[in-house]
């Protein structure tokens, strides 16, 4: 399914509204038929999410006969088809073109979805913590790595039935234990500033739960942690 342009409609935010309102209702039915749902299924599937929508107001919906489509329904629409929000909004692949704003141009959709999720960057907008955010992610995979490494390697030393191979799995123990060191490092100063900024920091994982400092115990290093 591919959206037209409609180049004979009004320009102004009605448009821009039916062309939002367009886009989830047709993905919204097109992911309902693909799971084999009527209407009626996909109402009692966002019963049970807890936010009931009812089998005519679907229905009037994806024929475009409602008037308004309040975001809470977007999302447990999205929930109950099992997928993204932000894939009803900007259905990559089914509609070809987006209009993002009002009177804004009509730009690809893929660009409008990678916008809308923060993806892309967009000069001049403030992306609140979620730069931060993204590197603690990275942050926690790259210490999580390092750490099967290592004891990986310190298995392989244990096991090894040289003196050369010891020594090779010996090196490679220390530098994947220096590797979960240095992220762990940046972690506990990352989150250190998130708190400073009155955010709380993600949760870690038990494998990491060295890398905050105990309660009034705040200049202790890490190596003497460890």
């Amino acid at each position: 399914m591919t959206q037209r342009d409609r180049d004979d409609e009004e320009d102004g935010f009605p448009e821009w509204e039916d062309r939002i309102k367009a886009n989830v209702a047709g993905e919204v039915r097109r992911r309902r038929k693909e799971m084999g749902w009527s209407a009626q299924d996909l109402a009692d599937r966002c019963e049970s999410l807890g936010h009931p929508i009812p089998r005519n107001v679907i229905a009037n919906m994806e024929s475009g006969r409602r008037a308004s489509l309040p975001l809470v329904d977007v999302m447990v629409l999205a929930a109950a088809l099992e997928t993204y929000p932000g894939c009803l909004i900007f259905p990559v692949g089914y509609v070809d073109r987006a209009q993002e704003l009002p009177f804004q141009d009509l730009v690809p959709t893929w660009d409008a979805l990678r916008r809308f999720t923060g993806e892309q960057d967009v000069p001049g907008l403030d992306a609140g913590l979620v730069p931060d955010f993204k590197t603690h992610a990275k942050l926690v995979s790259t210490a999580l790595a390092a750490l099967e490494e290592e004891e990986r390697a310190r298995f392989t030393a244990e096991a090894a039935t040289s003196h050369a191979q010891q020594e090779e799995a010996e090196r490679r123990r220390a530098k994947f234990a220096d590797q979960a060191l240095s992220a762990k490092y940046h972690l506990r100063y990352l989150r250190r500033d998130l708190r400073d900024d009155g955010a709380v920091p993600p949760d870690l994982p038990s494998a990491l739960a060295d890398v905050d400092p105990s309660e009034g115990d705040t200049h202790t290093t890490l190596e003497e942690r460890l």
